[in-house]
């Protein structure tokens, strides 16, 4: 079977020199977290391409943080993965992590008539 892409981090294998991703449904789920891992202005050329999820750690507490992080979720899988459908979205501290933030979205790829989960701690 062909390849799609390269999986990150990029790790070495044997059969192709890198281990790479040979599903439409991984490489979806691979740019997704991506999309939401990066912060704007990372990205080359692309200065508007990403979440930042991690500029939001610190600032969870603040009131109306958590429906921003969804917004801003939702606003940039529209722009850049318009193939995929959000279904559900958890937004959360974890309870035995206080120092972290958690995100969790059930989405569908509906070309492929699929669902699937990322879960994203940080």
């Amino acid at each position: 079977m062909s390849s799609i892409g390269v999986s990150l981090p990029i790790t070495q294998d044997s059969g192709n020199g890198f281990t790479t991703i040979k599903t439409i449904r991984r490489m979806v789920k691979q740019n997704l977290k991506m999309l939401i891992l990066t912060i704007p202005g990372e990205r080359v050329m692309i200065p508007d391409y990403g979440v930042g999820l991690s500029k939001y750690l610190f600032e969870f507490a603040a009131t109306g943080i958590q429906s921003d992080i969804q917004s801003r979720i939702e606003e940039q899988v529209a722009r850049y993965l318009p193939i995929v459908r959000i279904i559900d979205m958890t937004i959360a501290v974890p309870s035995d992590a206080p120092n972290s933030l958690s995100v969790q979205l059930v989405y569908n790829i509906p070309n492929l008539n699929t669902r699937d989960m990322l879960e994203i701690t940080i």
